[in-house]
This record gives C-alpha cells, sequence and structure tokens, in this order.
C-alpha cells in the first residue's frame, strides 16, 4: 500500500502543472513544465516580441504561469487564433 502511494503522489506532482494550465496552454507547453518561455510562446505567436513577454509575464520570473496566460489571452495578448 505505501508504495502504491508513493507512485500515485509522484504520478500527481508530475502532471499537476499541465493540469492547471488551460487547455490551450498545455499545447504550447512543449517542455511539460507547466509554464511557458519565451521561446514556447514565439513559437505559436511569433508577433510576441520580448517585451509583450515581460509584459505578461507579470512576477518577472521569466516564464508565463496559468494566471499569467489567462489574463494575456483575455487581454487578447495571445489570441487562441495564433
Amino acid at each position: 500500500m505505501n508504495k502504491f502511494a508513493l507512485t500515485l503522489a509522484a504520478l500527481v506532482t508530475a502532471i499537476s502543472p499541465a493540469l492547471a494550465m488551460s487547455d490551450s496552454a498545455v499545447e504550447v507547453d512543449t517542455n511539460g513544465d507547466g509554464v511557458l518561455s519565451l521561446e514556447e510562446v514565439q513559437a505559436v505567436w511569433p508577433s510576441v516580441t520580448t517585451e509583450d513577454f515581460e509584459t505578461m509575464d507579470a512576477n518577472a520570473d521569466g516564464s508565463l504561469d496559468d494566471t499569467e496566460i489567462k489574463t494575456a489571452e483575455e487581454a487578447g495578448m495571445m489570441s487562441t487564433d495564433g
């Protein structure tokens, strides 16, 4: 039972970043780390500049988390039509 619980916990930890992201963001997150880098964003939205990305990156950690992605989508900075 203990081995099962540890395996389950590891699995949940591994997939939880993807579960937190919107469906469109999960598809863009090519390395599966649960956040989007500038390179991942520009691969889908090439018109997004470094300055645009920095504006979207509210906490200035160099990546976009789910909240920042949703805010950018709502602001029209990352349209779902690519």
